[in-house]
């Protein structure tokens, strides 16, 4: 999960995320995505992928 929610805020600074969230573990690991760093070559296949 945290490599789509780093994935998404990294593609565009428009994007406004809400992940949803059953517990404090869950939200925790939800912010976490916000420090995460994907080497551009992650990057660019992921969006390949989402093409």
């Amino acid at each position: 999960m945290q490599v789509a929610l780093t994935w998404l805020l990294k593609r565009s600074p428009n994007i406004l995320l809400i992940p949803g969230t059953g517990s404090l573990e869950h939200l925790r690991e939800n912010i976490q995505a916000a420090a995460l760093k994907l080497p551009d070559d992650v990057m660019a296949e992921l969006n390949k992928i989402s093409k």
